[in-house]
């Protein structure tokens, strides 16, 4: 399955986005049923991400949405974000 997540940062705190989606990638690729999990900053959009995240199933997903590192970050997002994540599911 993937699962596509938008972030927007709030104007001035695009390096705390920056650190926070970048500091995701290892643990989250060292979680089981991670194929791939790809922060990309927009080049035209500073502050506007896309996360592209590849999972083995549907429980591994859901594994990852309660992960310790995931909720650590989740609970710093109405902070840091101008609006809440969209995210969009598309199953495999």
């Amino acid at each position: 399955m993937t699962a596509i997540a938008r972030l927007q940062a709030r104007p001035g705190l695009e390096a705390a986005v920056r650190a926070q989606a970048l500091a995701l990638v290892a643990p989250t690729r060292a979680e089981p049923g991670n194929v791939s999990y790809r922060p990309y900053e927009d080049p035209a959009a500073p502050g506007a991400w896309l996360i592209l995240e590849e999972w083995a199933d549907a429980e591994s997903w859901q594994a990852h949405l309660a992960s310790p590192h995931l909720e650590q970050a989740l609970s710093r997002t109405a902070s840091l974000l101008a609006e809440p994540p969209v995210v969009r599911v598309f199953p495999g």
